[in-house]
């Protein structure tokens, strides 16, 4: 028995031993991994700077441009190895004309001028506007309309995006889906500040996208088919609602007078500290949808919220929305709101050119 004690306070030592040691060496790699790409960047910023700055002084003509910087990649590639390919030094040119504005002439002076190890130092003590990894800003630089760029970088260092989800946020226009739904004052702090989720209209996009489903936008599907396929990729469909949203139910029921009545989802929303319904419709919104959405809000706020959480919000995601309805419907202090989805990645460019109207309209009328 004693020796069964002894065992099991070993092994209660070796865990806490582990734990501890671990512990350090995740916050060490951590660090390293942070300091390496810094370097890295700040590095192909340099590089991106001096080509430019001898472009400027005349040594590189237009025509001669792409033979002088295939030269320069031979020679290097010779010297360093892999990492200074024609491509990639373009790309280091065009990160500092995107960027480079970012660094006061003092800091890039101290820089340029630096050793290796002086460079670690600097690094150290000057705040340098650069927190994502290298391949985040070859993403970042092909968008070509500064806040729209400003906005996924904010957005992609709060989140904690990786790469692969960076891209299919740009691909699914996250920026300009935001900004529809919002008023212009908005939208500029989309560029200022990311998405910041402070009240029920912050959580709408115009559409919602739900490509990642995988179903065919002309196939013959019901609600019931929506909603497993949103069950299956749960996680995504979260991320692509927005912030702070936690699953809790599907298909909710609600009884009244023997009636049984069922809301597709329900979840919640710890940054408004509020739950959000959630009904799928696969045809034209109506106004009986809405009316039945106005019920479930009812009950929840009756029934379910406690008096430290906020009004519960309804959402009609619907393959089809009128505005105009929803607001002859619905009170203008009703939770409700409704947004269209789409089955498929929007098109782009029918987005920018709807915002690009939308915000010239604004500007108009004041």
């Amino acid at each position: 028995m004693e020796k069964k004690s002894m065992i099991e306070l070993e092994e209660h030592a070796v865990e806490y031993l582990y734990g501890q040691v671990s512990e350090i060496v995740e916050n060490a790699r951590s660090t390293a991994f942070k300091q390496v790409n810094l370097l890295q960047i700040v590095t192909n910023l340099l590089v991106g700077k001096r080509i430019v700055e001898d472009e400027q002084q005349g040594n590189i003509r237009a025509k001669y441009g792409k033979s002088v910087l295939k030269q320069l990649s031979l020679k290097l590639t010779k010297k360093y190895g892999r990492g200074f390919s024609v491509d990639n030094l373009e790309n280091m040119r065009k990160f500092y004309l995107k960027f480079g504005d970012r660094i006061s002439g003092a800091i890039f002076e101290r820089l340029e001028n630096s050793k290796s190890e002086s460079l670690i130092r600097i690094l150290g003590k000057e705040e340098i506007p650069f927190k994502l990894t290298w391949t985040h800003y070859l993403i970042l630089m092909r968008i070509e309309n500064i806040d729209e760029r400003n906005f996924y970088e904010i957005e992609a260092y709060n989140e904690g995006w990786n790469c692969r989800t960076l891209q299919r946020q740009y691909g699914s226009s996250l920026y300009e889906r935001l900004a529809l739904s919002r008023n212009k004052e908005a939208v500029l702090q989309l560029a200022k500040k990311g998405n910041i989720v402070e009240k029920p209209e912050d959580l709408l996009k115009q559409p919602t996208v739900l490509e990642f489903l995988g179903m065919e936008e002309k196939s013959e599907y019901v609600e019931s088919d929506l909603e497993t396929a949103i069950i299956n990729k749960l996680q995504a469909f979260l991320m692509e609602m927005g912030k702070g949203f936690l699953f809790e139910k599907r298909q909710k029921r609600f009884t009244f007078d023997e009636d049984d009545y069922f809301v597709d989802l329900v979840l919640y929303n710890r940054l408004l500290r509020c739950y959000v319904l959630i009904d799928l419709k696969v045809g034209t919104l109506s106004h009986q949808d809405l009316g039945q959405m106005q019920m479930y809000v009812n009950y929840y706020d009756r029934e379910v919220k406690t008096e430290f959480e906020n009004p519960t919000v309804g959402i009609l995601l619907c393959k089809e929305n009128k505005e105009a309805m929803v607001k002859l419907t619905l009170p203008p202090e009703a939770n409700i709101y409704a947004s269209e989805y789409k089955l498929y990645l929007p098109d782009k460019k029918l987005l920018q050119d709807k915002l690009r109207q939308w915000i010239e309209e604004a500007t108009e009328i004041e």
